[in-house]
């Protein structure tokens, strides 16, 4: 067992289901009581921990629910294509605000301030005492993460960056590369089915994100909308 499992919020999401709770920030759902209380539905019927999207919305999470939250802060920073949690600063708002574990960007592109990733995670591991989730797209993305320091890598950005523009999530035959790596790995994008999240566990997953295909009414609508 690798040993960030024993962080206590890591082995509580472990063998179970995480469901991110976010709307575009266009849509009306976007307001942090009403993402509370979808986190809080979610938690009744059985998920182990949330991922949400903002200081100000885990704050409202928190009062809601106890499992882990998987804290992250989209920001779009000038000349820079990563938008996760891309600084030190943000991490530590996200973790102020009651997130347990902090997911940022760790793919190989450039970081906005010149901030390397190895001490972006050095710095949560000291300051914050939280484990970090690497979002990442490849395998040798993954492996850089793990040379870094993270605790877990999650497939969360497969087929959304330019070197991976030619993939479409899930990315299933990415996650079987990394159940080999001794790190737990979460399988996040593009599962749209209750069969798809059970192959993923069945894959070797320590643990299964899905958003869109549960709290993506804005996406799911439009889908709908689209097709008739």
């Amino acid at each position: 067992m690798h040993p960030s499992a024993t962080y206590p919020s890591i082995a509580a999401i472990g063998q179970a289901l995480v469901i991110s709770c976010q709307a575009p920030a266009s849509s009306p759902l976007h307001d942090a009581n009403i993402i509370a209380a979808i986190a809080q539905a979610a938690v009744q019927q059985g998920a182990a921990g949330v991922r949400i999207d903002s200081p100000e919305h885990i704050l409202a999470v928190r009062q809601r629910v106890t499992v882990p939250i998987i804290g992250l802060w989209k920001q779009t920073l000038p000349g820079s294509e990563v938008y996760i949690t891309p600084q030190y600063h943000h991490g530590a708002a996200v973790a102020e605000a009651g997130a347990d574990i902090i997911a940022i960007d760790a793919t190989q592109r450039p970081r906005p301030g010149g901030e390397r990733l190895a001490d972006i995670i050095g710095r949560i591991h000291a300051e914050l005492r939280r484990p970090v989730m690497a979002d990442i797209d490849t395998a040798e993305a993954a492996v850089a993460a793990m040379a870094a320091g993270a605790d877990l890598v999650g497939t969360t950005l497969y087929g959304y960056t330019t070197a991976t523009a030619a993939q479409r999530p899930p990315g299933l035959d990415l996650l079987k590369q990394l159940v080999d790596l001794d790190i737990p790995v979460i399988c996040e994008g593009g599962i749209a089915s209750p069969e798809v999240a059970r192959r993923a566990m069945e894959l070797g997953a320590h643990t299964v994100v899905v958003g869109t295909a549960i709290t993506g009414i804005d996406a799911l609508a439009a889908a709908y909308v689209a097709a008739l």
